[in-house]
Protein backbone atom coordinates (compact mmCIF):
# COMPACT_ATOMS: atom_id res chain seq x y z
CA UNK A 1 0.00 0.00 0.00
CA UNK A 2 1.39 3.40 -1.02
CA UNK A 3 1.88 5.97 1.67
CA UNK A 4 0.18 9.34 1.23
CA UNK A 5 2.42 12.07 -0.17
CA UNK A 6 3.69 14.52 2.44
CA UNK A 7 1.77 17.77 2.70
CA UNK A 8 4.70 19.48 4.39
CA UNK A 9 5.96 22.44 2.37
CA UNK A 10 8.20 24.40 4.73
CA UNK A 11 10.05 23.05 7.73
CA UNK A 12 12.50 25.24 9.63
CA UNK A 13 14.04 23.72 12.75
CA UNK A 14 15.79 26.00 15.26
CA UNK A 15 17.08 28.16 12.40
CA UNK A 16 18.78 31.54 12.72
CA UNK A 17 19.60 34.12 10.03
CA UNK A 18 22.23 36.85 10.35
CA UNK A 19 23.28 39.74 8.12
CA UNK A 20 26.71 41.34 8.63
CA UNK A 21 27.06 39.76 12.07
CA UNK A 22 23.61 40.96 13.15
CA UNK A 23 21.18 38.18 14.01
CA UNK A 24 17.81 38.95 12.38
CA UNK A 25 16.00 35.67 13.05
CA UNK A 26 16.67 33.64 16.18
CA UNK A 27 15.95 29.96 16.67
CA UNK A 28 13.00 29.84 14.28
CA UNK A 29 11.03 26.59 14.20
CA UNK A 30 8.16 26.68 11.73
CA UNK A 31 6.28 24.13 9.66
CA UNK A 32 3.77 25.08 6.97
CA UNK A 33 1.77 22.51 5.00
CA UNK A 34 0.37 22.75 1.51
CA UNK A 35 -3.01 24.43 1.40
CA UNK A 36 -2.46 26.66 4.41
CA UNK A 37 -3.09 30.41 4.41
CA UNK A 38 -0.61 31.94 6.87
CA UNK A 39 -0.03 35.55 7.92
CA UNK A 40 3.17 36.79 9.55
CA UNK A 41 2.46 39.76 11.81
CA UNK A 42 4.52 41.88 14.15
CA UNK A 43 6.07 45.33 14.56
CA UNK A 44 8.50 46.85 12.07
CA UNK A 45 11.90 45.18 12.35
CA UNK A 46 10.41 41.98 13.80
CA UNK A 47 11.92 39.83 11.03
CA UNK A 48 8.81 39.27 8.90
CA UNK A 49 10.47 40.09 5.58
CA UNK A 50 13.58 38.07 6.38
CA UNK A 51 11.49 35.03 7.33
CA UNK A 52 9.33 35.39 4.23
CA UNK A 53 12.37 35.55 1.96
CA UNK A 54 13.94 32.57 3.71
CA UNK A 55 10.79 30.58 2.96
CA UNK A 56 10.64 31.83 -0.62
CA UNK A 57 14.26 30.90 -1.31
CA UNK A 58 13.44 27.28 -0.50
CA UNK A 59 10.62 27.12 -3.09
CA UNK A 60 11.57 29.85 -5.56
CA UNK A 61 11.27 27.58 -8.58
CA UNK A 62 7.69 26.60 -7.76
CA UNK A 63 6.23 29.78 -6.32
CA UNK A 64 5.33 33.41 -7.02
CA UNK A 65 6.52 36.35 -4.92
CA UNK A 66 5.13 39.85 -4.37
CA UNK A 67 7.91 42.21 -3.33
CA UNK A 68 7.15 44.94 -0.81
CA UNK A 69 8.72 47.44 -3.24
CA UNK A 70 6.86 45.94 -6.24
CA UNK A 71 10.04 45.11 -8.29
CA UNK A 72 8.46 46.39 -11.51
CA UNK A 73 10.09 47.88 -14.61
CA UNK A 74 8.85 51.52 -14.59
CA UNK A 75 9.36 52.07 -18.33
CA UNK A 76 7.14 49.13 -19.26
CA UNK A 77 3.35 48.94 -19.25
CA UNK A 78 1.23 47.02 -16.77
CA UNK A 79 0.73 44.35 -19.44
CA UNK A 80 4.44 43.81 -19.99
CA UNK A 81 5.25 43.79 -16.27
CA UNK A 82 2.59 41.18 -15.66
CA UNK A 83 3.74 39.15 -18.67
CA UNK A 84 7.21 38.84 -17.12
CA UNK A 85 5.61 36.52 -14.57
CA UNK A 86 5.80 33.78 -17.21
CA UNK A 87 8.81 35.01 -19.17
CA UNK A 88 10.80 31.88 -18.36
CA UNK A 89 8.12 29.60 -19.82
CA UNK A 90 8.23 30.85 -23.39
CA UNK A 91 10.75 31.03 -26.23
CA UNK A 92 12.72 34.19 -26.95
CA UNK A 93 10.67 34.62 -30.14
CA UNK A 94 7.37 34.41 -28.25
CA UNK A 95 8.59 36.93 -25.68
CA UNK A 96 9.80 39.39 -28.32
CA UNK A 97 6.53 39.04 -30.19
CA UNK A 98 4.54 40.01 -27.10
CA UNK A 99 6.93 42.86 -26.35
CA UNK A 100 6.28 44.34 -29.79
CA UNK A 101 2.58 43.47 -30.04
CA UNK A 102 0.69 41.71 -27.25
CA UNK A 103 -0.92 38.58 -28.64
CA UNK A 104 -4.63 37.83 -28.30
CA UNK A 105 -4.20 34.68 -26.21
CA UNK A 106 -1.96 36.41 -23.67
CA UNK A 107 -4.28 39.42 -23.51
CA UNK A 108 -7.16 37.05 -22.76
CA UNK A 109 -5.15 35.62 -19.86
CA UNK A 110 -4.01 38.92 -18.36
CA UNK A 111 -7.04 41.17 -18.84
CA UNK A 112 -9.37 39.27 -16.43
CA UNK A 113 -6.78 39.52 -13.65
CA UNK A 114 -6.51 43.28 -14.09
CA UNK A 115 -10.29 43.52 -14.31
CA UNK A 116 -10.67 41.74 -10.97
CA UNK A 117 -8.22 44.23 -9.47
CA UNK A 118 -10.03 47.24 -10.97
CA UNK A 119 -7.09 47.99 -13.25
CA UNK A 120 -8.20 46.89 -16.72
CA UNK A 121 -8.11 50.44 -18.12
CA UNK A 122 -4.43 50.71 -17.11
CA UNK A 123 -3.29 47.64 -19.05
CA UNK A 124 -1.12 49.57 -21.52
CA UNK A 125 -0.15 52.45 -19.23
CA UNK A 126 3.48 52.71 -18.17
CA UNK A 127 4.02 51.74 -14.56
CA UNK A 128 6.06 54.92 -14.00
CA UNK A 129 2.87 56.97 -14.47
CA UNK A 130 0.91 55.00 -11.86
CA UNK A 131 0.29 55.64 -8.19
CA UNK A 132 1.89 53.41 -5.56
CA UNK A 133 -1.39 51.58 -5.02
CA UNK A 134 -1.79 50.90 -8.73
CA UNK A 135 1.79 49.65 -8.99
CA UNK A 136 1.18 47.33 -6.06
CA UNK A 137 -1.85 45.83 -7.77
CA UNK A 138 0.23 45.27 -10.92
CA UNK A 139 2.78 43.40 -8.79
CA UNK A 140 0.01 41.22 -7.35
CA UNK A 141 -1.41 40.64 -10.85
CA UNK A 142 2.02 39.45 -12.03
CA UNK A 143 2.21 36.94 -9.18
CA UNK A 144 -1.31 35.67 -9.90
CA UNK A 145 -0.53 35.40 -13.62
CA UNK A 146 2.49 33.23 -12.85
CA UNK A 147 -0.06 30.63 -11.80
CA UNK A 148 1.89 28.74 -9.15
CA UNK A 149 0.31 26.81 -6.26
CA UNK A 150 2.44 28.75 -3.76
CA UNK A 151 2.41 32.52 -3.33
CA UNK A 152 4.44 34.54 -0.85
CA UNK A 153 3.80 38.25 -0.50
CA UNK A 154 5.57 40.95 1.49
CA UNK A 155 3.04 43.62 2.58
CA UNK A 156 0.90 43.24 -0.58
CA UNK A 157 -1.73 45.80 0.54
CA UNK A 158 0.45 48.46 2.16
CA UNK A 159 -0.23 51.09 -0.54
CA UNK A 160 -3.91 50.50 -1.34
CA UNK A 161 -7.02 51.82 0.41
CA UNK A 162 -9.09 49.47 2.62
CA UNK A 163 -11.68 48.65 -0.08
CA UNK A 164 -8.97 47.82 -2.62
CA UNK A 165 -7.07 45.90 0.05
CA UNK A 166 -10.07 43.68 0.62
CA UNK A 167 -10.24 42.89 -3.10
CA UNK A 168 -6.50 42.24 -3.37
CA UNK A 169 -6.57 39.87 -0.40
CA UNK A 170 -9.58 37.98 -1.75
CA UNK A 171 -7.87 37.50 -5.12
CA UNK A 172 -4.65 36.26 -3.52
CA UNK A 173 -6.43 33.84 -1.19
CA UNK A 174 -8.90 32.51 -3.79
CA UNK A 175 -6.38 32.00 -6.60
CA UNK A 176 -3.56 30.22 -4.77
CA UNK A 177 -3.47 26.95 -2.85
CA UNK A 178 -0.77 27.91 -0.33
CA UNK A 179 -0.29 31.52 0.77
CA UNK A 180 2.20 33.07 3.19
CA UNK A 181 1.91 36.83 3.72
CA UNK A 182 3.65 39.39 5.88
CA UNK A 183 1.11 41.97 6.96
CA UNK A 184 1.28 45.06 9.13
CA UNK A 185 -2.50 45.44 8.81
CA UNK A 186 -3.52 42.96 11.49
CA UNK A 187 -7.24 43.26 10.76
CA UNK A 188 -6.66 41.81 7.29
CA UNK A 189 -4.52 39.02 8.68
CA UNK A 190 -7.34 38.07 11.05
CA UNK A 191 -9.95 38.26 8.29
CA UNK A 192 -8.18 36.27 5.57
CA UNK A 193 -5.56 33.97 7.11
CA UNK A 194 -6.27 30.62 8.74
CA UNK A 195 -3.17 30.83 10.89
CA UNK A 196 -1.25 33.72 12.46
CA UNK A 197 2.47 33.70 13.25
CA UNK A 198 3.43 36.58 15.54
CA UNK A 199 7.03 37.78 15.46
CA UNK A 200 9.00 40.34 17.44
CA UNK A 201 12.73 40.82 17.92
CA UNK A 202 13.43 38.08 15.38
CA UNK A 203 11.59 35.39 17.33
CA UNK A 204 8.23 33.66 16.99
CA UNK A 205 6.08 34.72 19.93
CA UNK A 206 3.03 32.68 18.94
CA UNK A 207 1.84 30.44 16.10
CA UNK A 208 -1.88 29.77 16.31
CA UNK A 209 -5.07 29.22 14.34
CA UNK A 210 -6.58 32.66 13.69
CA UNK A 211 -9.55 32.05 15.97
CA UNK A 212 -7.23 31.50 18.95
CA UNK A 213 -5.35 34.79 18.60
CA UNK A 214 -6.53 37.29 21.22
CA UNK A 215 -6.30 41.07 21.37
CA UNK A 216 -4.11 40.68 24.46
CA UNK A 217 -1.59 38.63 22.46
CA UNK A 218 -1.52 41.25 19.71
CA UNK A 219 -1.15 44.13 22.16
CA UNK A 220 1.79 42.36 23.79
CA UNK A 221 3.34 41.65 20.40
CA UNK A 222 3.29 45.34 19.51
CA UNK A 223 4.24 46.53 22.98
CA UNK A 224 7.32 48.39 21.72
CA UNK A 225 5.28 51.38 20.65
CA UNK A 226 4.24 50.14 17.20
CA UNK A 227 0.58 50.64 16.47
CA UNK A 228 -1.80 48.01 15.19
Amino acid sequence: MKSSPSTELFNLAAESVAYENTVVLKNITLQIDRGEKVALVGPSGAGKTTLLRRLYNSVADQSAFVDQHYALVPQLSAFHNIYTGRLDRYSTFHNLLNLIKPQKKVLQEITPILYALGMEEKIFEKVAAMSGGQQQRVAVARAIYRGEDILLADEPISSVDPLQADTVMEIIIQNTETVVLSLHAVEFALKFAQRIVGLSDGEIQFDLPTGEVTQTMLTELYRNGNSL
